[in-house]
């Protein structure tokens, strides 16, 4: 269950919370918390409750991933189950998550995402640390032939999707507002590949936001996104119509990472100045603040919701 959205009126200023990548996955946080102190069934039960569910083990396994303990105690489920697919990709994410922190070498964890593969000719998730390591650290072709075998296997694959905007962001940094820019077009095929009640008709909206933080960290936009023209036009209009028609009717769903796709246009929402539709859009999500590229400095989405709440009962 998401937590209830922040009560309305002035509050205390508190401390920052802490960025939860398990978002409102409860049984993930109980596994997690099982697999730092060793008790890797826990987590082995998790997996096998997902099932082939890809996005949501795609989300599970990479949230456990994250932790400095998981390679350890993967090794240590591998060798009381050497046959074990779930171990295998469980230890082949956290060892591309140690590449991508600096601590192991690139080889290795391509040579384990290729044996969890191996053993899972079927599950998307050993590719998707394969694009997670590409899209860090490779070639513009080595992203798309890896995005092409997960989509091979999930064709609507969330996490590959939102990490092939963010990829397709970053060409041309340089090149300012275009309209034209090749991540719209990637979005908009994708959105329209997508089965209606896919989490993928969002992919415009993330593909707006990707494009500004690129232009932003390039100087070529102000930090402030509500300062910018980025989000207004006809199409800008037209994208964010879609996008929240559409939530209207997905954002009941229970899946976890919908979270970060309301983020998102909730953000662009405020951006926009519609800061009504903005508000309510925070309220669902309730007090979950979130890192960038879901938001930008200085402007979370709880900062943006308070304000925007706080200008709309009047006590600014």
């Amino acid at each position: 269950m998401s937590p209830p959205p922040p009560p309305l009126g002035r509050r205390h200023k508190r401390a920052a919370q802490a960025f939860d990548a398990a978002l409102d996955d409860g049984e993930l946080v109980a596994a997690r918390a099982a697999l730092a102190q060793g008790r890797w069934q826990a987590v082995r039960g998790l997996l096998a409750q997902t099932g082939d569910e890809w996005d949501l083990r795609a989300h599970r396994v990479t949230v456990l991933a994250l932790e400095s303990y998981t390679t350890a105690w993967a090794r240590d489920w591998l060798l009381a189950e050497p046959e074990s697919a779930d171990a295998s990709v469980l230890l082949a994410l956290a060892l591309v998550q140690r590449v991508l922190a600096g601590k192991e070498k690139p080889v290795k964890a391509r040579d384990a995402c290729r044996t969890a593969a191996a053993l899972v000719p079927a599950d998307p998730t050993p590719w998707l640390g394969m694009l997670l390591l590409e899209h860090s650290l490779g070639t513009d072709e080595g992203v798309v032939q890896l995005f092409d075998e997960v989509r091979h296997r999930h064709a609507d694959h969330h996490h590959a999707h939102h990490l092939m905007v963010a990829r397709l962001a970053e060409r041309r940094a340089t090149a300012g507002l275009d309209p034209l820019h090749e991540v719209y077009d990637f979005a908009y095929w994708a959105a329209e590949q997508a089965p209606a009640d896919s989490p993928l008709a969002i992919l415009p909206v993330v593909a707006h936001a990707e494009r500004y933080r690129v232009l932003a960290a390039s100087g070529l936009e102000p930090a402030d996104p509500a300062a910018s023209e980025h989000w207004s036009g006809r199409r800008a209009r037209q994208v964010m119509k879609a996008a929240f028609d559409w939530w209207l009717e997905w954002e009941h769903e229970g899946h976890p990472r919908r979270l970060v796709d309301l983020n998102f246009l909730a953000h662009a929402k405020y951006c926009e100045g519609r800061s009504a539709e903005a508000a309510a859009l925070f309220h669902r999500i309730g007090d979950h603040p979130t890192p960038a590229p879901w938001s930008y400095p200085d402007r979370d989405p709880l900062t943006a919701f308070r304000t925007a709440r706080d200008h709309a009962l009047g006590t600014t």
